[in-house]
């Protein structure tokens, strides 16, 4: 029957690639790390790549503890309840998957729950300077012993990743001259189970941090170029296309030579305006985009103006409706006679109907002297007016 043990995997994390992010309000800090390349020999013991491929998915949303849980001196399981009291620093693992024969993941760190513990504070202190920061997988697994000629004794077998540890000034867990520990269970009972602590060689991890380096670097230069002012680039491309073209006189061997060329030269000016067609396709519908943006900045400047005059027209016909009213009233005009008659007309009528104010509207009643309240009133004038009024509309 296999013989099941615990292997704690020690390996570097790259602090250099740490950066920042907000995450449902909260900072945190993200730090790649890696563990189990495929088929990889360590204490004797070979970790095939498909049975890494069958268990790498069990470190997703593991804890990340400062160091492997300890009850006096003999490991405990990071999601034991006493485990994550003893070792948790708000951090996990996510974002597990195998790349390049590897299996890669982040260290997420809440920042503020960090910085509630000294382990995390220290943690948090050694990424943000950059120093080297070791990580220690923590699996159960099964030994099956190694046939034939082969430069190792076992086989991991049904492999099942607990946590993957950050280690800081810890030297603990994580070297093979500290030999084998014992497991504690889940109830906090010994278990006789072995604890197998193996390093794996840090010029590998520094190699695979170096080529990781080097292609976020590359990824950079080529945001870069995207970045490049588009203008620019079209500048560049028709400078390219008419180069040499103008400015001085070409000789008849030149011109010779010139239509000799003209297939390649017309290919490759083809091929750079089909390059600035794309270029332009952005911007084709700049105007439209130009206009509707004018367009919902001057709503409500406009909405404004047509409220205020909405207003002012409600104001004059309610003071018309008033003066035609008072007029009506006086018996000498219907509705029909003042409607069109312009409001400067009307109000002076209303003031000459005033209590007090009231005089014959002719000579023949006594009107027509000095003393005429009526005389500046031109009460035809005011009809005409009105009749025109009509007439135009």
């Amino acid at each position: 029957m296999p013989k099941k043990v615990r292997v704690n995997v020690r390996t570097l994390a790259n602090t250099k690639a740490a950066r920042r992010e907000v995450r449902n309000g909260r900072d945190v800090m993200i730090v790649p790390s890696a563990t189990l390349p495929d088929n990889v020999v360590m204490n004797d013991i070979m970790y095939p790549s498909d049975e890494i491929e069958s268990a790498y998915k069990t470190l997703e949303r593991t804890p990340a503890p400062a160091g492997h849980p300890l009850i006096n001196g003999n490991f405990i399981s990071a999601r034991d309840p006493e485990g994550i009291n003893i070792g948790w620093i708000g951090a996990w693992n996510e974002n597990c998957r195998r790349e390049g024969g590897r299996v890669l993941l982040d260290k997420i760190i809440d920042i503020e729950r960090a910085n509630q513990t000294e382990k995390g504070k220290a943690v948090l202190e050694a990424v943000e300077k950059g120093e080297p920061v070791h990580t220690s997988t923590g699996l159960l697994l099964d030994l099956e012993a190694a046939n034939g000629n082969v430069d190792y004794k076992y086989i991991a077998r049904n492999m099942m990743f607990d946590h993957d540890a950050i280690l800081i000034g810890e030297e603990g867990a994580a070297t093979p001259q500290q030999g084998v520990g014992m497991m504690v269970n889940s109830k906090g009972e010994e278990e006789q189970i072995e604890v197998i602590n193996s390093t794996l060689e840090a010029t590998e991890n520094e190699f695979d941090w170096a080529v990781d380096m080097a292609a976020r670097a590359a990824q950079e230069m080529e945001r870069a170029k995207e970045r490049k002012p588009l203008i620019d680039r079209i500048k560049t491309a028709i400078k390219e296309a008419v180069s040499g073209s103008e400015g001085r006189e070409t000789s008849a061997n030149e011109k010779g030579e010139a239509e000799m060329a003209d297939d390649k030269q017309l290919d490759a000016l083809s091929a750079k305006v089909n390059a600035l067609g794309e270029q332009m396709k952005p911007l084709e519908n700049i105007g439209e985009t130009i206009a509707n943006a004018i367009q919902d900045a001057v709503k409500p400047i406009k909405d404004h103006v047509d409220q205020i005059a909405a207003n002012q027209k409600a104001e004059e016909d309610a003071k018309r409706a008033t003066a035609v009213n008072a007029l009506v009233k006086t018996g000498h005009w219907s509705e029909d006679d003042l409607k069109e008659m312009p409001m400067a007309a009307l109000n002076k009528l209303v003031e000459k109907s005033k209590p007090g104010k009231a005089a014959a509207l002719n000579g023949a009643f006594g009107g027509g002297g000095d003393d005429d309240e009526f005389q500046d009133v031109d009460l035809n004038s005011a009809i005409n007016d009105a009749d025109k009024n009509k007439e135009m509309h």
